[in-house]
């Protein structure tokens, strides 16, 4: 099994550090990381989605709950608390009513800036989003800068290795993926036999694996075996928010999908829970690979 070196986040020790908590294990590895490094984040846990925190620990974090609709309220609390850098962090799979969200008066001003952006997409949103914060002094970091152990290595992963049909399945997926990221669609596509067949929507991941299950026996696909999942960046992703990221779950539902493996983008996706999740698909027989697209061979 390939192994990874500890690193942990370099942050000055004035550094006063929030983080934007949705849902998943993602949230929880970055404040966990902060706490191990001697940090006390302020964790803005969005109420209904940090499902994360039942059992955790909080002795170690400010605990700021927020309703989805307030979390544009958090900005100038932020600043009176001297926070210096911000996380966004895992999922939010509940966008409130457009009628009940709240607005500060310094937000409200930059809300013509937003529409704009939110115009060109998730991704569009995601940059104005970031920009309005740093502009108020407050830099805004990516999960990955602050667990930089969580980036998938590159690489074969597992025992299980890709075959000569795998790496077309591989190939041909990451140019389905990378065409729906260059449109802000999604980050995934599902390939079997040499062709994209399946591509992310705004199910997700999990979404598209099920979707998948379910089109084992059409007619195209009946009789043929095996297949990948890939993840990777959109061409104009913004790093600090979304990256592609997988865990066990992923795993799991590969394989309920019949799927031979799962491939990600080295250096830029995430694994979560990496050594169980490899230990999974281990176990399962799947691949998982961490892949350089300007490689020849990965290995």
């Amino acid at each position: 099994m390939m192994k990874r070196a500890e690193t942990h986040p370099v942050l000055p020790e004035a550094s006063r550090i929030a983080v934007v908590a949705g849902s998943g294990a993602l949230p929880r590895d970055v404040v966990r990381t902060l706490v191990k490094s001697g940090h006390r984040p302020i964790v803005i846990a969005i109420e209904g989605e940090a499902d994360w925190l039942n059992g955790e620990n909080v002795a170690g974090f400010d605990l700021w709950p927020a309703p989805a609709e307030r979390l544009a309220l958090f900005l100038p609390k932020l600043q009176r608390a001297g926070v210096t850098h911000l996380v966004l962090a895992g999922g939010v799979s509940r966008r409130p009513p457009i009628l009940k969200v709240r607005l500060g008066w310094d937000v409200f001003r930059a809300l013509p800036k937003l529409v704009a952006a939110y115009a060109k997409g998730d991704d569009g949103l995601l940059r104005a989003v970031i920009a309005h914060i740093e502009a108020k002094g407050i830099r805004v970091l990516g999960a990955h800068e602050i667990a930089p152990e969580l980036l998938a290595p590159e690489g074969i992963m597992t025992r299980s290795k890709p075959k000569a049909s795998d790496r077309r399945d591989l190939q041909a997926a990451y140019a389905a993926a990378r065409m729906i990221g260059a449109l802000d669609i999604g980050q995934a596509a599902i390939a079997v036999g040499g062709r994209a067949v399946a591509l992310e929507g705004i199910e997700g991941t999990a979404g598209l694996l099920e979707r998948m299950r379910g089109m084992r026996n059409h007619g195209r696909l009946a009789g043929k075996s095996r297949g990948a999942l890939v993840k990777c960046v959109k061409p104009e992703q913004e790093e600090r928010a979304d990256m592609p990221t997988i865990g066990p779950e992923t795993i799991r539902a590969a394989h309920d999908a019949g799927l031979a493996g799962v491939g990600v983008e080295a250096g830029r996706s995430l694994i979560l829970d990496y050594a169980e999740t490899v230990k999974l698909a281990d176990e399962l027989g799947l691949f998982l690979i961490g892949l350089n697209p300007e490689a020849d061979d990965d290995r």
